[in-house]
């Protein structure tokens, strides 16, 4: 009978105490992806960055403390083909010789529940930083989130696609992102 009340004692204390928190700061680049897709001339071009690195920290329970970044190698761009790989790396486009990294840095993470959050932050682009505000969906699997978007940029407001290329005719102004970032967790006390 002492026992029971010990285990019931011990049950009571352990419910008393604060529960860890979960966050999610791990982050996995292999299970990660950041693609786009533009038009040229009408017609949809797919690619991707193959390095990105970001550093998260994210409790679902406190998404407001959240603190998210993102680094992308511009160089490490799949456009389809060497020759486009190495046109977009030319001063009219990413001119990654000056600019070899973008960068988003979030300022405030909103929710606006069923999972979905609206991000806010500072992108920086070929020399140029502007507010950028995306939808992200969180998806838990155990230990593991996927935070998931998509957003559109204008490559104009960056002054990507000068020169000739300026012409939204031949290419369009819109380039549409899609991301998803998988992060596991730390257990906080």
């Amino acid at each position: 009978m002492n026992t029971w009340r010990q285990s019931l004692a011990l049950c009571a204390l352990a419910a008393a105490l604060p529960a860890s928190a979960v966050e999610f700061n791990q982050f996995q680049p292999g299970k990660s992806a950041l693609s786009f897709v533009s038009k040229q001339m009408n017609v949809p071009v797919e690619g991707q960055f193959k390095s990105f690195r970001s550093k998260l920290a994210f409790d679902p329970a406190k998404p407001a403390a959240a603190k998210a970044e993102l680094e992308i190698d511009l160089a490490s761009i799949d456009a389809g083909s060497k020759d486009a790989n190495d046109e977009v790396a030319t001063k009219a486009w990413f001119d990654t010789k000056a600019f070899p990294v973008a960068k988003f840095v979030a300022t405030s993470v909103k929710p606006l529940g069923n999972n979905r959050f609206e991000v806010t932050g500072k992108m920086t682009l070929k020399g140029r930083t502007l507010d950028l505000t995306t939808p992200v969906t969180l998806r838990q699997e155990g230990n593991s989130a996927s935070f998931e978007g998509a957003l559109v940029l204008k490559r104009a407001d960056y002054a990507i696609g000068e020169g000739m290329w300026a012409d939204f005719g031949t290419v369009a102004n819109e380039v549409h992102i899609k991301f998803r970032l998988v992060a596991t967790t730390t257990t906080a006390k």
